[in-house]
């Protein structure tokens, strides 16, 4: 097989080729790993190469679902046993995996290659890739831009044709918003559908799940139905569906009633061409027989951030404390790390657990809305994919934070408030160009991204479409029906063919 014949083919059609002897899983492994290599200098989309485990793959020869299909985990939860799973902070690279995560068991059981690990920003913790540990992932469409994140590099991977989809994980965004920066799809399933186990029992209080980034609806399908259902012991039971996700493809979607609307919830600007590819999708919808009106669920969207920066003021400073019981030093820790370490050592047990009660809060007015509505439609982002360094503090900014750093001011300063001001309105600053993913995340519903729109610049908008808690079927028959009338699976970025 080709370089070219290889894009022109899912998931799904490769392991069936795979299946009928038509080509090897070593051939496919081979086309990715070259392209791998080809594109990495350009892109910078991994952070480890996982040769051994692709190897024993290999030698086992399972058969699944996904035979032979050349895949790439990212470097966050899907622990590799005997591999570090560094949540691209050189601290990570401490967390050695004592055992697979259920993920990446559940892949490998159905015949997926596995052979590389993807990069993210520190712990997760940004909507654009560009960690001092393993440095940017830059844009298959345009690599003086980002790729998004956190999932940026298993978007950039599938956006460059390395791989047909990628693994990743969204507590705010992650796989929509890099799927929307890089023209590809990505469904966040509802909380509870996939394990986090065994290692982890929920992630970031259960807002964050696993999922993948694709070029085709029915790989998402597929992928959602290998990795699906519990674990013992899991803390969230959503457990697998009642019917397979691939079967309920086959199934005739009823006319919806779909929702959307446009205004970001925090007040903060929306680009014309974000607004442009929303307006698009309605009139299509609408033209496919659907009832498309203008609608938004009462959802105060500066409340709904402000419990998202409880949850990380929480996480960050019990991730650091693990990684220092391992032996990591403060320098080792990004800047904005530490100061967002600082801030959440203040929070106090009372203040988080009133955020978290108000989680229950916003999917109730979720769960009234889907009363009326079937879907509800938004940008996925605010704007196309940003240039690299876009969200990096001013060089004032970034001096003082250092001179707190190396002065012991840092935790003092946190202590008597004073850095509240400063962290609540760096924290806006970052939502501002994705204001609209971090809801369903706290709702716990799912949500997906869908590649509709590109700018006359050439660069891809996402338009995300938001679904009722455990109906990810009704999300991805939708999916299904667009990608047929707006066919998206060719449209890959030109780095993808010229490294070819």
């Amino acid at each position: 097989m080709r370089h070219d014949e290889y894009l022109r083919h899912d998931a799904t059609a490769l392991a069936e080729l795979v299946r009928r002897g038509e080509v090897s899983a070593r051939e496919l492994l081979d086309l990715a790993r070259a392209q791998a290599g080809r594109v990495q200098p350009r892109l910078n989309a991994f952070t480890r190469m996982l040769p051994t485990l692709a190897e024993a793959q290999l030698a086992r020869g399972a058969a699944g679902p996904l035979t032979g299909v050349p895949f790439v985990v990212k470097d966050s939860v899907a622990d590799v046993a005997g591999q570090p799973t560094s949540y691209g902070s050189r601290a990570g690279e401490r967390f050695v995996a004592p055992r697979h995560a259920a993920v990446l068991r559940r892949l490998l059981d159905a015949g997926a290659t596995v052979f590389a690990k993807t990069n993210l920003p520190e712990f997760g913790l940004k909507g654009i890739s560009d960690s001092r540990a393993f440095g940017p992932v830059s844009n298959p469409w345009d690599p003086g831009r980002n790729a998004g994140g956190s999932s940026g590099g298993s978007a950039a991977a599938v956006a460059a044709g390395v791989v047909p989809m990628a693994g990743g994980n969204d507590g705010g965004g992650s796989l929509r918003i890099p799927a929307a920066f890089c023209g590809l799809f990505a469904l966040k399933p509802s909380r509870g559908r996939i394990s986090n186990g065994p290692g982890l029992g929920e992630v970031w209080f259960g807002a964050c799940s696993e999922g993948v980034i694709s070029r085709s609806v029915r790989d998402s399908a597929l992928a959602l139905d290998v990795l699906c259902g519990p674990e013992p012991g899991d803390p969230f039971a959503g457990g697998a569906p009642a019917e397979p996700f691939v079967a309920a493809l086959r199934r005739p979607l009823a006319r919806l009633r779909i929702a959307f609307s446009i205004a970001s919830p925090l007040g903060t600007a929306v680009d014309a061409e974000a607004a442009a590819a929303v307006q698009a999708a309605a009139r299509r919808l609408a033209a496919l027989g659907h009832h498309v009106e203008e609608a938004a669920p009462p959802v105060d969207g500066h409340a709904v951030a402000a419990c998202y920066l409880k949850l990380y003021a929480a996480q960050v400073p019990a991730v650091m404390d693990q990684a220092r019981s391992l032996g990591a030093r403060d320098t080792e820790f990004e800047p904005l790390t530490r100061v967002m370490a600082a801030y959440g050592r203040r929070l106090d047990a009372a203040a988080l657990t009133q955020s978290l009660a108000r989680w229950n809060e916003f999917a109730r007015t979720l769960g009234a809305f889907f009363g009326a509505w079937d879907v509800w439609l938004t940008p996925t982002t605010a704007r196309a994919a940003l240039p690299h360094g876009t969200l990096d503090p001013p060089p004032a900014e970034a001096r003082l934070t250092d001179t707190l750093l190396a002065s012991g001011l840092l935790a003092p300063l946190a202590r008597w408030g004073a850095l509240d001001a400063r962290v609540q309105r760096l924290f806006v600053q970052n939502l501002a160009p994705y204001p609209f993913t971090q809801l369903a995340n706290l709702a716990g519903v799912p949500a997906m991204s869908l590649p509709l729109h590109w700018t006359p610049e050439g660069l891809p908008l996402g338009v995300q479409a938001v679904g009722r808690q455990g109906d990810e079927a009704t999300l991805l028959r939708l999916a299904a029906e667009l990608e047929a009338d707006a066919p998206w699976f060719d449209r890959l970025a030109p780095i993808a063919h010229e490294a070819g």
